[in-house]
């Protein structure tokens, strides 16, 4: 599995810094929904789910978090804690979301608008799909 992380162009002087981001130019897709996550409690992980078309960009804009992504055969553990950082995640690939700090805010944007259908949210089934696609 390959991770793909993209490191943002940072704009910075003594007044602070600055990340701006454009969809096809830093962000690989069309961006249609953006939300974020915060104070998410100890010990709680977020996600337990994939898509079937829908890809994202994570960006721990404050503090830290883990992220494990599965893609039916391997998984891997991806570490955010850059505000210029960005991490992947394409369609048919599981997350889960944890280990956050107090101080965490992990920002999503999403190249579809919230569609449930599209949620994939057994792991059973998550790996059934693979299969079957992998079957054709």
């Amino acid at each position: 599995m390959q991770i793909v992380k993209y490191q943002f162009q940072q704009h910075g002087d003594e007044r602070g810094s600055l990340v701006a981001l454009e969809e096809f130019k830093d962000i690989p897709f069309e961006i249609k929904r953006v939300y974020y996550m915060y104070d998410t409690a100890k010990g709680v992980t977020r996600g337990y789910h994939a898509h079937k078309n829908l890809e994202q960009i994570l960006i721990c804009i404050h503090g830290s978090c883990k992220v494990k992504l599965d893609n039916g055969t391997e998984k891997k553990i991806v570490y955010l804690e850059k505000p210029y950082e960005g991490l992947y995640v394409p369609n048919n690939m599981w997350r889960e979301m944890y280990d956050f700090s107090d101080d965490a805010v992990l920002l999503v944007l999403a190249s579809e608008y919230y569609i449930e259908d599209d949620y994939i949210r057994n792991y059973d089934e998550f790996l059934n799909m693979l299969q079957q696609n992998k079957d054709k």
